[in-house]
């Protein structure tokens, strides 16, 4: 795990929650986790390849989620209706995106998967041999904890246009 892989996605989760949400974060402190991760009441995921690859998780208690889509909305919600989800699963989408310009700009081009929604606390993921680092970003309603299991790609220079298509095998 690099770390000069963090910045990019602390960066841009603070500015895409103030600039989306409204919302004011302060990092907390870096740690390092080998251990599988037990989700919170929302988890957003999503996954990079290319010159960087892995996974990131943005994790995050139920009263920030609403707030945070509630703020967005311009109104007050007190469930997690289809709409917030929508909403949760596309500031994950954004913060990643965004981070990943930032990581282009460094000379570390990726593609981004969509985003995954795990709602409920309790779960367990694992990054198998990839160590997470995890750092909070706290709010007034609680942290929004973003979980890194990234490294530099192992096919950094190969485009999948590039990679030769082996011959069909005949049958019968």
């Amino acid at each position: 795990m690099n770390v000069k892989f963090l910045n990019p996605f602390l960066e841009a989760a603070y500015e895409v929650l103030l600039a989306e949400a409204s919302v004011r974060t302060v990092r907390g402190q870096i740690s390092l986790s080998k251990e599988p991760y037990v989700t919170e009441d929302v988890t957003v995921m999503l996954s990079l390849v290319g010159a960087v690859e892995g996974t990131v998780f943005y994790s995050l208690n139920s009263p920030l989620a609403l707030t945070l889509i509630g703020n967005m909305l311009g109104e007050k919600l007190t469930t997690i209706t289809s709409l917030a989800q929508s909403g949760l699963a596309e500031l994950g989408n954004v913060i990643t995106g965004r981070a990943s310009v930032k990581l282009a700009q460094s000379g570390y081009e990726s593609q981004i998967s969509p985003p995954t929604l795990l709602l409920g606390r309790g779960s367990t993921l694992s990054t198998l041999d990839m160590p997470r680092l995890v750092v909070a970003l706290n709010s007034d309603d609680g942290p929004m904890v973003v979980h890194l299991a990234i490294r530099e790609g192992r096919n950094m220079l190969a485009k999948a246009a590039d990679i030769a298509v082996p011959a069909s095998p005949r049958f019968g």
